[in-house]
């Protein structure tokens, strides 16, 4: 009866919590899981366990009061149908057996050694939060930013907002050439009219709608035919209007004698960038100017210049010449690659590569011991694999690590007898929030949102949010 009331009713409110653990409690569960990290990776495997097992209870923890991870924080404003995935992801958050608890951090709220004493199983799944550095002389400057922060600004993750980047020069030079990159770049040169329609935050529309930035270089280390941005990103950026992209016809020489060799997906980028580099322009006729440049690494950085070295490619590789060259640079954004934290000190995490190492999703006891694992701990996401791919890789890799975790339970790998309490006794004096309280932050976040004639306007105070979330 109180399964059928809590699916086809919404009158009960906060009290909804309530009967999920009340029939959660007492129906068939026998088993206890948590995810810690309530992105993408951790959605889709809860999504798979639920599906697979029928006496399983997953209780997903995250740091932030909020859910989606890089849906919501890293996903462009300009791409809300990527981040249509969140239907998805609420469905899930909608099974009586899925709990949810913000505003939770491992490694401070509660231990890696809190969590194995109260669930069966463990996974990982909270992401990579770092950024690698370009290790140059004085990066270090005011003008040296990340892009994974100058992301977080735009996209209001807590703690971004005070970033203040300086808008103030007329280039922006970025190092890198992935699909973040070029996220950066379209955002700061798209039409300030267009943003206005997204769920950018309110102050980074001020700054950009203030921006004195006209020209944006995007260096790469290799070539084009090594490039990391997908095709779909590259035509948005051809597509921009009143932005000029201009490619140097010198880093295409030889480039077209191999396309027909290429894989398919590589071919039509490939044969994009030639065709963008056909029909431009001898003169650059717009104000605002896109500027992809190839076979540079960052050398010195010295006031608003930037001292590239020029490299050559000797089969897939990208080598050093002696020639340098020079690019201002009033403000750098770096854009070469994330790496995850260890949360916990018990946790075995390689700092090297900036991951957990794992078989197949199962985390090794030791960095150097690559057969024998960890009884009931895994990982997923970015954490497990490094920040590789795209939101659908990430659910491969989550569908596969549940199905890991699944047929280790039905193996009895994994010691599932002894009876395990959850974290309600060790949050009782923590301001978390439930999914009800998601549910809250969501509606008033819409609210503020139609007055302004945008789809949402974030919330990026967490003190703001667990008020308005009722904690």
């Amino acid at each position: 009866m109180l399964r059928n009331l809590l699916q086809n009713t919404n009158k009960f409110g906060s009290n909804n919590i309530k009967i999920k653990r009340y029939l959660a409690n007492n129906s068939n569960v026998t088993k206890r899981i948590c995810i810690v990290g309530a992105g993408p990776a951790g959605f889709y495997a809860a999504q798979n366990i639920l599906k697979q097992m029928q006496d399983v209870k997953v209780d997903v923890i995250d740091k932030l009061p909020v859910p989606f991870g890089l849906v919501r924080f890293g996903v462009a404003p300009d791409h809300p149908e990527v981040k249509n995935v969140i239907n998805t992801f609420t469905k899930t958050a909608g099974n009586e057996r899925f709990s949810f608890y913000g505003n939770v951090a491992l490694g401070k709220d509660v231990s890696l050694k809190d969590l194995r004493e109260r669930y069966h199983i463990i996974l990982l799944t909270y992401g990579a939060d770092q950024d690698r550095r370009l290790g140059i002389e004085n990066e270090s400057q005011a003008n040296v930013l990340s892009a994974r922060n100058f992301v977080a600004w735009y996209n209001g993750l807590p703690g971004a907002e005070n970033l203040n980047p300086d808008l103030s020069g007329k280039t922006v030079t970025i190092v890198g050439q992935g699909n973040v990159a070029v996220d950066v770049a379209r955002m700061v040169l798209s039409p300030i009219d267009e943003l206005k329609k997204t769920d950018i935050t309110s102050y980074a529309l001020d700054y950009l709608a203030n921006s004195k930035v006209e020209q944006v270089y995007l260096v790469g280390r290799r070539g084009p035919l090594q490039v990391a941005f997908t095709i779909k990103e590259l035509r948005e950026m051809l597509r921009l209007p009143n932005v000029t992209t201009h490619w140097r016809p010198e880093d295409f020489q030889g480039i077209s004698d191999v396309v027909d060799k290429l894989a398919r997906p590589r071919k039509r980028l490939t044969e994009l960038m030639l065709k963008s580099l056909s029909e431009q322009k001898p003169k650059i006729e717009t104000k605002k100017q896109f500027l992809p440049i190839f076979l540079r690494s960052p050398k010195q950085l010295k006031d608003q210049n930037l001292l590239f070295t020029i490299n050559e490619m000797q089969q897939d590789k990208a080598v050093a010449t002696t020639l340098e060259e020079s690019l201002p640079a009033d403000l750098v954004l770096r854009s070469i690659g994330y790496k995850s934290s260890c949360a916990d000190n018990e946790l075995c995490f390689d700092t090297k590569a900036g991951l957990v190492p794992n078989i197949h999703g199962r985390v090794l006891k030791d960095v150097n011991d690559k057969t024998s694992v960890v009884q009931g701990l895994y990982t997923a996401g970015w954490l497990g694999t490094g920040p590789t791919g795209v939101i659908l890789t990430t659910m491969n890799v989550a569908f596969s690590v549940a199905k890991s975790i699944c047929d280790d339970i039905q193996a009895k790998k994994i010691n599932m007898e002894e009876s395990k309490a959850g974290l309600d006794d060790i949050l009782k004096d923590k301001p978390y929030v439930t999914w009800q309280g998601w549910e809250k932050i969501d509606a008033e976040e819409i609210k503020r949102g139609d007055l302004v004639g945008k789809p949402r306007e974030k919330i990026v105070k967490i003190e703001e949010m667990l008020k308005v979330a009722g904690v």
